[in-house]
């Protein structure tokens, strides 16, 4: 049985690329350890993710009023600050732990949150297996997130479904505008979406194409070889039945040398920034088949769109807040995630895997959810992915726009000198 931690006091904290629901995590942790006095002291939150705690740049949630957590759970990005930034291995930079458990101890931290990808989910592992080595009483959790539904040990990751309701509406309602623009020359569109190494927003795409000429007509996928001789026959096919072509691009694909058609940037940690594929496949398009194309580039605005947020989706977000601070108080370290018990009626609890099991994991689009064309989708992945965008849950408006919430709380005094890195 797992021991019961001593009370203390609880971080939270953002990491990695934000989402529509992120925030909503961030009010799930709130409301649940409001309801946990006798067990946790203070709620804090620290500024840019883990920066935030070796900055000791920390605020305390008491000062947000119970109707703002309401609004902040409705509210878009980060209201945190969230960053990208790994923690080094032990062994290499002592001196990086030795500061990270010295703004712990400053504070009383015995729960530490981290809601962040699978990267974030190493940086859990870390601090969790650092603390035991010092014998210092912490738990900790971690907060699935991410648009790009890659994190391995749960069914879906809360950030996934509004993205992929966002990219679906906006590729029908582009599907629309396509058809009412086509005359005889032919035409095509294409939309670049996100997701890394991963197809799962593109994939999504394809739950509004209700028949085969309804847009998307095209799907290229990172877990499919990018076969141009074969897409563009298949693109010239579609244009001359219907007159006109519409292509969902992810950011990852690769040709058949296994690397990907455009990237903007590597770090000096080999991080890869994504983006451009879309725009190399207008080219080709274009250059091989004389059509006028159109690319766009969905960009932040899938990852942000807060004011179609799924209500599958926020509830999913705002529930893996709650259990991580149940999971915590019960001395109970690991990643929380989605466990689906059923498609119709959907069904679904949350679950606990461990850091080795999620940390640095990548989890692909399975060959069960590829047509065997390579080109789109099967129905069991339709089945899968249609609950997870469904309903609304739509924000406050103000004056035509969405009233979402600036958050600005005070930070709390430094107890320690500045951080060198």
């Amino acid at each position: 049985m797992t021991a019961r931690p001593m009370a203390g006091n609880l971080l939270y904290a953002q990491s990695g690329g934000v989402t529509a629901v992120i925030n909503a995590s961030a009010a799930g942790v709130i409301a649940e350890a409001r309801l946990q006095p006798e067990r946790i002291g203070r709620v804090l939150a620290a500024r840019n993710g883990i920066l935030g705690v070796l900055r000791e740049t920390l605020t305390d949630t008491a000062t947000l009023p119970d109707a703002d957590v309401g609004r902040l759970r409705a509210t878009p990005a980060g209201a945190f600050g969230s960053c990208r930034f790994d923690l080094d291995p032990v062994d290499t930079n002592p001196a990086q732990y030795d500061r990270l458990f010295a703004v712990l101890a400053a504070h009383e931290i015995r729960f530490f949150l981290y809601n962040g990808g699978n990267g974030s989910m190493e940086t859990c592992r870390q601090i969790q297996t650092a603390a035991d080595v010092r014998g210092y009483p912490l738990t900790v959790v971690g907060v699935p997130k991410t648009v790009d539904n890659d994190i391995v040990g749960t069914d879906c990751c809360p950030g996934f479904g509004s993205a992929a309701k966002y990219l679906a509406t906006s590729i029908c309602e582009v599907g629309l505008d396509l058809a009412a623009m086509t005359s005889g020359a032919g035409r095509a569109f294409v939309l670049e979406v996100m997701g890394r190494n991963a197809g799962w927003l593109a994939a999504a795409c394809a739950l509004a194409a209700e028949d085969a000429d309804r847009a998307p007509h095209l799907i290229l996928l990172p877990e499919v070889g990018f076969d141009e001789a074969a897409f563009l026959a298949r693109v010239k096919a579609v244009v001359e039945r219907i007159g006109a072509c519409a292509v969902v691009v992810a950011e990852g694909v690769r040709g058949p040398d296994g690397n990907v058609l455009a990237m903007q940037d590597r770090n000096q940690k080999g991080y890869i920034q994504l983006g451009g594929a879309g725009e190399v496949v207008a080219e080709r398009i274009h250059a091989s088949l004389g059509y006028k194309v159109h690319y766009a580039l969905a960009d932040y605005l899938q990852r942000s769109a807060r004011h179609i947020a799924s209500k599958t989706d926020t509830a999913q977000a705002f529930a893996v807040g709650k259990a991580a601070v149940r999971r915590a108080l019960a001395g109970q370290q690991g990643v929380v995630g989605i466990a689906r018990i059923s498609d119709a009626p959907y069904r679904w609890r949350t679950n606990l895997s461990p850091f080795e099991s999620v940390a640095n994991l990548e989890r692909s689009l399975p060959a069960e959810f590829i047509a065997a064309d390579g080109f789109g989708v099967t129905e069991a992945f339709r089945r899968w992915c249609r609950p997870l965008i469904s309903g609304e849950d739509w924000p406050p408006f103000r004056d035509g726009l969405p009233d979402y919430l600036h958050l600005r709380l005070p930070l709390l005094p430094a107890r320690l000198p500045p951080y060198v890195a």
